[in-house]
C-alpha cells in the first residue's frame, strides 16, 4: 500500500505556502518552528519532490508545491466536514459555532441575538468574529468559520443563504435640514444632497447607493467614514447627510447628537439581513433554526425563514 501524507503535514504545508515564513506558519499551527519545519521535510522525502525553495529570509513554493498546497487545502475542508457531519449526527444544536458578522451589523444585531442564542441554544458555543464580507467568506470557503451573518445582495458564491431580515434605510440630517419636517424622504431628493458614505470596502456603501437608484449622486468624496458610528458624527457636525440602516437606528446610533432619522419612501429602499453557509455543511439544520430564531426575534410575525434557490423545500422549517 502507498504511504500517504497526513493531514497534519499537509495543514503544516497550507500554512508556509500561505505565511511564506516558517516562524509565522508554526506560531499559526501552533508547534515549534523546529516541528513545522521537520514535517514539511518529511512531506518532501515522502512525496519525492521539492515543495519549497528556502533561504534565510523567505519562503518561496516551487509550483508543484502551490498546485499541492490548494489541493492540501481541499483534503482539511473535506476532513473538517466530516468530523463536523459525525459532531452534527449525533447533536446538531450543540458544540462550537464559529459565527462571523459584517461590521455594519455586528454592534446592533449581537445584543440582540445573543440572548436568544443562549436561551434557545444553550449547548451551543458561539464565537462571533467581525470581519468585512470579503475576508468573511473567503474564512468561510475555507472552514476557518461555520458559516456567516451577511447583507444583501452580496455575490455569495454559490453558498446557501436564509434571510431573516429586512432593514430598511433612513435618511440621518441635522434638525435644521431642509429635510428634517419629512415623514418620508423619496430617493430622488438624495440626489443634490452631500452624501457621506462609507469607504470602499463596505458593502453597505453599495447597498445604500443601489437601493435608493443614487449612483449619480452628489458624494462628499473627502470625507468617506470608516463606520457608521463615524458617519453620524460626520453628519451631526454639518459635513453632510448620511444613509443609516433601521437596525442601527433602533439600537441607539443617533443617542446624544442632534439628529433625525427619516425612513425613504420607497419600500424596497432596504438590505436584507442573511445567514450564509457552505453547501457541504453537515450544520444545515442547525443554521435553519437560527436563522428561524433570528427572524422570530427580529420579526415577531415573520413565519417561515425563506431558503435559498440551492437549499430547497427542506429549507421550511
Amino acid at each position: 500500500m502507498r504511504n500517504l501524507p497526513t493531514l497534519r503535514q499537509l495543514r503544516f504545508l497550507v500554512a508556509v505556502v500561505e505565511r511564506r515564513h516558517f516562524s509565522a506558519a508554526a506560531e499559526d499551527c501552533l508547534v515549534s518552528q523546529s516541528t513545522l519545519s521537520a514535517a514539511i521535510q518529511e512531506l518532501e522525502d515522502l512525496l519525492g519532490v521539492r515543495l519549497l525553495e528556502r533561504s534565510k529570509r523567505k519562503v518561496i513554493p516551487t509550483a508543484i508545491g502551490l498546485d499541492l498546497a490548494a489541493r492540501a487545502k481541499k483534503l482539511l475542508r473535506d476532513a473538517e466536514e466530516l468530523v463536523e457531519a459525525a459532531e452534527a449526527a449525533r447533536d446538531p444544536l450543540s458544540g462550537a459555532l464559529h459565527l462571523g458578522v459584517i461590521p455594519t451589523i455586528s454592534p446592533f444585531l449581537a445584543p440582540r441575538i445573543m440572548p436568544v442564542l443562549r436561551a434557545q441554544f444553550p449547548e451551543l458555543k458561539v464565537f462571533l468574529r467581525e470581519e468585512q464580507s470579503a475576508p468573511l467568506l473567503a474564512r468561510l470557503k475555507n472552514g476557518q468559520i461555520d458559516a456567516a451573518i451577511l447583507a444583501l445582495p452580496y455575490p455569495c458564491d454559490e453558498m446557501e443563504t436564509a434571510e431573516f431580515a429586512s432593514d430598511p434605510f433612513h435618511v440621518v440630517v441635522p434638525p435644521r435640514h431642509r429635510l428634517a419636517n419629512r415623514v418620508t424622504i423619496p430617493p430622488q431628493e438624495m440626489a443634490n444632497e452631500d452624501l457621506l458614505l462609507l469607504e470602499d470596502g463596505h458593502c453597505l456603501r453599495e447597498h445604500a447607493l443601489a437601493a435608493c437608484s443614487l449612483e449619480g449622486a452628489r458624494r462628499n468624496a473627502g470625507f468617506q467614514g470608516t463606520s457608521l458610528h463615524t458617519l453620524v458624527q460626520m453628519a451631526a457636525n454639518g459635513l453632510g447627510v448620511t444613509l443609516v440602516p433601521e437596525m442601527a437606528v433602533a439600537a441607539g446610533i443617533l443617542r446624544g447628537l442632534e439628529l433625525k432619522a427619516i425612513p425613504l419612501s420607497e419600500a424596497g429602499a432596504a438590505r436584507k439581513i442573511a445567514l450564509v453557509w457552505r453547501p457541504s455543511s453537515g450544520r444545515k439544520i442547525l443554521f435553519r433554526r437560527l436563522a428561524a430564531a433570528f427572524k422570530a426575534e427580529l420579526e415577531p410575525d415573520g413565519g417561515a425563514v425563506e431558503p435559498s434557490p440551492s437549499d430547497g423545500a427542506a429549507a421550511y422549517l
